[in-house]
């Protein structure tokens, strides 16, 4: 607190001491100079100071206050806006009564004049910067929303200024940056379809959209300095101020598969509007005023660009003198949002799973895998997540912005903190949510530990085997289908993957491709995404033969090591097979798990169970949920799911949609739908 109070002392020591070293020494350096920057030497013509040493001498003095800003743990805008009010006033004040002294006028008239100067806003601009650069940073949730929200504003204003007729006067163009000379004012064009594409990366804490909107604001600003200072001058520094100050809220990275496709953009970009400028001016070289020579071109073609000739070209004739540098400027701000564009593109995920990354996740599901939808994790298009020591992972996709997660995290429990803690750091540098579909309810408090929440989803079917039987009058309706089938003669067979022969497995190909048709193939969670994509291991078919001994459908098993059980992944048949045929080949499936010793069989996920079941007992939004569902029926088969699961007494496990916020809900859905294969668009990269 001591340190923070000293602050003004400090200040007015730094002001003075720095004051005081113009006096001491001026040195007469080339290049541009500022007027009174040593007011009580005006008499005697020596008031000025070269641009150069005057940034030195105040660059160092706002280098000492950053330095005692951080070591006060004063933070970076704060200490920013302090320090460049501080030093301007004393500026201000300081030359105010200077200039009433050595003029012999009074107060009014002398601080009217150092208002209008330059030497007393530059100290505050240099000063300023230097807290900025070098105070202590501390993030704010809010801060790069602020930021985006004030630079797209600032650009939006900057691009009105620059189409706006008439001179740069009025409130509008005093208050935007570029306002000064005619280079700033064409460069203000595509300096600000840069800031407006670099505010969206800027609210989503880009680090490459902070990089554009630093390097533009800072030419802006530079611009200012050297053509003159308004008010124009001060939202420049303002914005490049407050993006330095907020520097570390912008640490997420951008895609490095995007570096190349940005460089290409730019390499394209300017071949083309190169071509095109030569050929362009060649055909209508009788219009040029001189011959067409390469500097010609080179000259023309920068200034329509920046949009110096806008309005037309001295140096080119007629109608061809008016449209063409306006084509130019107008390839040139298309190439700059498009160059732009391609270097700010938010992280694009691309499923890539290494055969190492692979072997590794199969061996975690044999080992940790007890949960029945461990072994969809093992699909191709998904991409792993490893904790540290590679013990524990997670599978994901990432569609529409958010990552899909497909279950829960496998591998042992101990390690599953620090997995989604990581997880969820990764995902939100790239800028993604994160969703976890078919969660487990036992995991909902490691969930809630990180601060994610869970929304009921619905209820897998899962079946005892020890307990399951076909004796009684519930179950009648399967029992007498499981006998039909076999007094017609049809028998069925389970089957690893490499004991299918030829024929058989040339059937079942077969047979799947008809029973889906035109439609994709669904499921992402709970299904496999190729019916041989795992080996004898992970994978059975419990296929069912007809009278003829031709194949008349099967169901596919994903095999759960770990978790001694069956998980259902598919079940197409012949539309020709008898009612009752399903029926039959689960009852099959569980008599030969009972034999293997194979506690579970998991069958259909019956989405909103608890919402469809027709003895529930519902609240009255539940009701309406209930009913909005029904309306899908023809599309989805929610309610035919979950009447298929309850012939056979299944118990039920509540699986969950974990999510972020509440309004990432309406994305979550319809990157789960995508995800799903139920929308035209999947994600995959």
């Amino acid at each position: 607190m001591v340190r923070k109070a000293a602050a003004l002392p400090v200040l007015l020591v730094v002001a003075v001491a720095t004051s005081g070293w113009f006096y001491l020494l001026n040195p007469a350096l080339p290049g541009p100079r500022v007027r009174l920057a040593l007011p009580l030497d005006e008499l005697s013509h020596h008031a000025s100071a070269s641009l150069l040493w005057f940034a030195v001498v105040w660059g160092a003095a706002g280098a000492a206050l950053g330095l005692y800003a951080r070591w006060a743990e004063i933070e970076r805008l704060p200490a920013a806006l302090l320090f460049a009010v501080g030093i301007g006033t004393y500026a201000y004040l300081q030359t105010g009564v200077s200039v009433a002294v050595v003029r012999q006028i009074s107060a009014r008239e002398a601080f009217d004049v150092a208002a209008r100067l330059s030497a007393v806003y530059l100290p505050a601009v240099i000063v300023g910067l230097g807290a900025a650069a070098l105070a202590v940073g501390r993030r704010r949730e809010r801060a790069p929303v602020l930021v985006g929200v004030l630079v797209g504003v600032g650009a939006l204003l900057n691009l009105i200024h620059a189409v706006l007729p008439g001179e740069n006067t009025g409130l509008v163009h005093d208050l935007t940056p570029d306002t000064v000379g005619p280079f700033a004012h064409a460069v203000g064009v595509v300096a600000s379809v840069a800031l407006l594409v670099a505010a969206r990366g800027l609210v989503r804490r880009r680090h490459r959209a902070w990089q554009v909107a630093v390097g533009v604001a800072a030419l802006s600003a530079t611009l200012h300095v050297l053509h003159g200072i308004n008010q124009g001058t001060l939202a420049s520094v303002v914005i490049l101020t407050l993006l330095l100050a907020r520097r570390h809220d912008f640490d997420r990275p951008g895609d490095v598969g995007m570096r190349p496709l940005a460089l290409w953009r730019l390499g394209l970009s300017l071949t083309v509007i190169a071509a095109y400028a030569f050929s362009v001016l060649w055909i209508n070289r009788i219009d040029a005023d001189q011959p067409l020579t390469a500097r010609f071109v080179v000259s023309e073609t920068a200034r329509g660009l920046v949009g110096l000739q806008a309005g037309g070209s001295p140096h080119l004739n007629g109608h061809f003198g008016d449209w063409f540098p306006l084509s130019l400027l107008l390839l040139g701000v298309a190439a700059t949002v498009w160059v732009v564009a391609g270097w700010l593109a938010p992280w694009r995920h691309r499923v890539l799973q290494e055969a190492r990354e692979r072997e590794l996740a199969s061996a975690l599901v044999h080992a940790w895998g007890i949960d029945t939808l461990a072994p969809f994790v093992l699909r191709a298009d998904k991409s792993y997540f490893f904790g540290p020591g590679e013990s524990a992972f997670l599978a994901y996709r990432v569609v529409g912005g958010v990552a899909i997660v497909s279950g829960d995290p496998i591998g042992p429990p101990e390690a599953f903190d620090e997995l989604l803690e990581l997880f969820v750091a990764h995902a939100h540098e790239r800028d993604w949510r994160v969703a976890i579909l078919g969660a487990a309810e036992r995991w909902l408090p490691l969930y809630a530990r990180h601060g994610l929440h869970s929304l009921y989803h619905g209820d897998e079917a899962v079946v005892d085997v020890a307990s399951f039987s076909l004796d009684g009058r519930a179950i009648r309706k399967v029992r007498q289908s499981v006998h039909r089938l076999q007094r017609a003669g049809y028998t069925a067979r389970v089957l690893r993957p490499s004991e299918l022969e030829r024929d058989v497995r040339g059937q079942l190909e077969q047979i799947s491709s008809v029973w889906r048709g035109s439609e994709p193939e669904r499921g992402f969670v709970m299904a496999l995404d190729r019916l041989f994509r795992l080996g004898d291991r992970d994978a059975v078919f419990v296929v069912g033969f007809g009278p003829d001994e031709r194949v008349a459908g099967f169901l596919h098993f994903a095999v759960s090591q770990a978790g001694c059980a069956l998980s259902l992944s598919s079940m197409p048949r012949l539309r020709e097979s008898p009612n009752g045929f399903n029926e039959w080949l689960i009852c099959e499936t569980i008599a030969w798990a009972k034999v293997n010793e194979y506690e579970h069989v998991s069958l259909n996920f019956a989405p909103f169970a608890a919402l469809l079941a027709p003895e529930a007992e519902l609240t009255s939004l539940q009701g309406v949920q209930r009913r909005a569902l029904l309306t899908l029926k023809g599309h989805f088969q929610l309610d035919n799911l979950l009447l298929f699961n309850r012939k056979f007494a299944p118990r039920w496990e509540r699986r969950f949609v974990v999510y972020e916020k509440r309004r990432d809900l309406p994305r979550v859905g319809v990157a789960a739908l995508a995800a799903e294969a139920y929308l035209p668009f999947q994600g995959k990269r």
